[in-house]
Formats: C-alpha cells, structure tokens, sequence
C-alpha cells in the first residue's frame, strides 16, 4: 500500500462560526450566495451540505475526534474546492479539453491500488482531503484535469516552468470568472488561485495519484 503525505489541507486562518445568511459579495448583495463564479451562485447551503457530508464521515472514523479537531476550516476548504473546480473546468475547457467518466474510473482504480483497495482510498480521502466517500469521483477528476491540461499546453508538471505554465492558464480562467466571494469566507486571490484567507497548492493537490500514462490517455 503506498500513502501520500497530506499536502492539501495545511490551514492557518481562524476558526469559522456559524451564522445567518450574509450579502454583500463584493460590494453587491447576494443574499444566501458562499460566493458567485462565471455569474453562477454557489450557494452557502450547498457548501454548507457539502461539508457536513464530510463531517459526519469524519465522525463514523474511528479517529473521529483526531480528524474533526483538525479540520475546523471545513467549510472554508470545502468552498475552496468548488471554487477550485470551476476555474479548473474554465481552464480545461479553454484549453479544449475533455475528460471522460472512464478515465475518472481509471484513476479511481490506481488511487485504490496505491491505498490497499478502495476502503483504504475511502480512508485517505477523507483523512489527507477532506472528501466524504460520495465525492471522490468528482475530487478525482481533478486527477485527470490537471495532466491533461498540462499537456494541451505543452507543459511538464514535474517542473517549475511547466507548473508556471499550468498556473497562468488557472489564473487566466479565473480571472475570466469575475469571482466574488462572500466577505465571511475572505477573497479569491487570482494569482494563486485560492482563497485569500486558505492555503492549499493547488498542484499539490491534484497530482497525488499517479495512473500508467496509457491509462489516461485512453
């Protein structure tokens, strides 16, 4: 079984509190909005579900104590990761490329073969991701993205010009987005394409399970 170190969700900001509904994204109201990408709302529901899917996981680990005490930038990294995926998907779809449900499935299958089968990829998911078992096959296709992005622009992601390159064409997408996040979760910053107030490499985070080339390129 081979274990990547958890990259991912190193989180330094304060603690989030609960509260109501707030606006003003940006300067203009939008009441119920987490943030707005592209003109799309991603609401503070939805985000708010989204986390306690990975809460109640993280409750029924036998480390449930040890992992909810290091995640309490839940909901803060949880709206990192949609937004994430937007600007992503912007990227791809820039650059002209597609990803597929079997390549996803193909990347699925190394992950599991480098975590002892799929109740260890379940374990490493939610542990070093914060991803409840029914969001693996979107966070997944992250996996298959990132590569094929680097590769529609002729970059290697193994080194620092190529991850340039890479970082450039997110950075572009997300500016094309326009997004405005609600003040509660802090600001997008474009250049590093993250929240302002969340550290999370983004190359890091994606490019942790390796499947044979041929495999993704099929």
């Amino acid at each position: 079984m081979h274990r990547r170190r958890r990259t991912a969700i190193a989180v330094s900001a304060a603690m989030l509190v609960a509260a109501p509904l707030l606006s003003a994204c940006g300067g203009e109201a939008h009441p119920g909005a987490a943030a707005v990408v592209g003109g799309e709302r991603i609401e503070i529901s939805a985000v708010q579900a989204q986390a306690a899917d990975v809460r109640s996981a993280q409750e029924a680990s036998e480390r449930s104590e040890q992992l909810v005490n290091r995640s309490g930038q839940l909901t803060r990294a949880t709206l990192h990761s949609v937004i994430f995926g937007r600007v992503l998907d912007r990227a791809a779809k820039d650059a002209g490329v597609d990803v597929s449900r079997k390549e996803v499935q193909q990347v699925r299958a190394a992950a599991a073969a480098q975590s002892g089968g799929d109740e260890g990829l379940r374990t490493v998911m939610l542990e070093q991701r914060w991803v409840a078992p029914g969001q693996i096959d979107e966070d997944l296709r992250k996996e298959v993205q990132i590569p094929k992005l680097a590769q529609a622009l002729g970059a290697d992601l193994q080194s620092p010009a190529g991850q340039q390159v890479v970082g450039e064409a997110l950075t572009k997408a997300s500016k094309a987005l326009h997004i405005d996040v609600n003040p509660r979760y802090g600001s997008w910053d474009d250049a590093k394409v993250q929240l302002s107030t969340y550290e999370a490499p983004w190359i890091t985070q994606v490019t942790t399970f390796q499947p044979q080339e041929a495999e993704v390129g099929a």
